[in-house]
């Protein structure tokens, strides 16, 4: 059958597997080599390959701490059936990515991250353990003192570490389903900047940014922060039951779009509208969890939008250094050519240090480009601004980007290649992605 990631593109020929328990899963690997596959919302092609694992049946929630929040689980469970199991009860993910379709273990093979960052780190780091299948069926049990290479690798690995069954996470405790959001309009790229530099404290912060502006307006943007809203903030009639909040209305994308809808022309269109629309938002307010951490996911199929080429996203994270002088030469180019991405985010990142996950102490750009002529044309200069100003880029979304190029932006992955010829796991566990950037 033909698989792609989320963004549609690239699309292969493959055979997919969906192992029932481990004694299947475990006759599966032999054959190698494989992949897994949780809920398939990488974008591009690290979840895919010539053999592919769906995990989706090793789903179970195993066993929690209502005193730490420690919470084992399955690595098919997904972050949504975590939060509607345990936010009822007080207890949120300490960390989240922007859609909460994502598996456990697609989390922890990403180390993904959110809008806390700055303040938290990425998910790895509230990873107690985890337990993988190597290529000879084995399981091993790893964590920062038990075989902590492996564990070292497995955080932002890509799943070419093994094949996680279940994992320890650690939950944050929260006193109500709202957020007490905080709505800056930034005018320019500056201005963005000394926002989030004054909302450094802040739990939560991120800015929808308009990549078509020029001029004075290069990078002009909403930023956003938010806090767990107490149950004391709460007005009175909501403080009886903190955590029923309103779900987003669900839509669905029905069709694939034309290629011609998503156009410079549409695309100025639409961030003059939603710029213009924040500019209208109240300062402050309270927000449900749901439209807070993931708007998109209230419509199903939205990668539907950009046709049936698919697309592409480019994110990249640029070092605290450089970070003014790389984003504006990013968001200049993108500008210049017309190329440009209506759904845009920045974010600011701490300071991490990890074997392979993606984060560095600077500012991630993530925008996504419909899969057409113009976008490939503009990729290798976006490649190459941020190469020359010590950027690396998120394998996670990444769907075209040359081995060359993830060498020189980042060693890290040299080393790791080494290490995976080394323990054999080079020839059993490969992806698209893998093959591609030759790991």
């Amino acid at each position: 059958m033909q698989l792609s990631g989320w963004g549609r593109y690239p699309r292969m020929e493959a055979r997919l597997s969906t192992p029932r328990d481990e004694a299947a899963l475990g006759a599966l690997l032999a054959e190698g080599p494989v992949i897994a596959r949780g809920m398939g919302r990488a974008y591009g092609d690290s979840a895919i390959g010539r053999h592919v694992l769906s995990m989706r049946r090793f789903n179970r929630l195993i066993a929690f701490d209502a005193d730490t929040g420690r919470l084992t689980a399955e690595a098919g469970v997904t972050l949504g059936e975590i939060i509607d199991t345990f936010l009822p009860r007080g207890w949120f993910l300490s960390v989240t990515p922007g859609t909460k379709f994502v598996s456990l273990g697609g989390a922890i093979a990403a180390d993904v991250h959110g809008k806390n960052h700055h303040v938290d780190g990425s998910f790895g780091r509230f990873v107690d353990w985890i337990e993988l299948m190597g290529p000879d069926g084995a399981v091993t049990r790893c964590s920062p003192i038990e075989n902590a290479d492996l564990f070292a690798y497995t955080l932002g690995g890509m799943g070419l570490t093994g094949v996680i069954l279940r994992a320890a996470i650690r939950l944050r405790r929260v006193e109500s389903g709202w957020i007490r959001q905080k709505t800056l309009p930034a005018p320019n790229l500056d201005a963005a900047l000394d926002a989030f530099a004054a909302t450094m404290d802040a739990t939560y912060s991120m800015a929808w940014i308009d990549c078509a502006a020029t001029g004075d307006k290069l990078g002009r943007s909403i930023v956003m922060e938010g806090e767990h809203a107490l149950r004391s903030e709460l007005p009175s009639d909501r403080r009886m039951r903190p955590f029923d909040t309103p779900r987003q209305r669900g839509t669905r994308v029905p069709v694939d779009f034309p290629g011609f809808v998503l156009n410079p022309l549409t695309v100025r269109l639409f961030n003059e509208a939603y710029y213009q629309r924040g500019l209208r938002q109240q300062p402050s307010s309270l927000v449900g969890w749901d439209p807070f951490f993931y708007p998109l996911d209230a419509v199903s199929d939205w990668n539907r939008i950009y046709g049936r080429r698919g697309f592409m996203q480019f994110q990249c994270v640029v070092p605290l250094e450089s970070h003014a002088e790389g984003l504006r030469a990013i968001l200049a180019a993108i500008a210049r050519t017309g190329a440009g991405s209506f759904l845009a985010v920045l974010k600011r990142f701490g300071a991490q240090e990890s074997r392979l996950s993606f984060p560095m102490e600077g500012y991630t750009l993530a925008l996504d480009f419909p899969m057409n002529r113009r976008s490939l044309a503009l990729m290798p200069e976006l490649d190459r601004i941020t190469a020359d100003h010590g950027g690396r880029f998120y394998l996670a979304k990444d769907s075209r980007i040359s081995a060359q190029t993830l060498r020189r932006t980042d060693p890290r992955w040299s080393a790791f290649a080494d290490w995976r010829r080394t323990q054999g796991l080079s020839r059993r566990f490969a992806s698209a992605q893998s093959e591609r950037l030759s790991l």
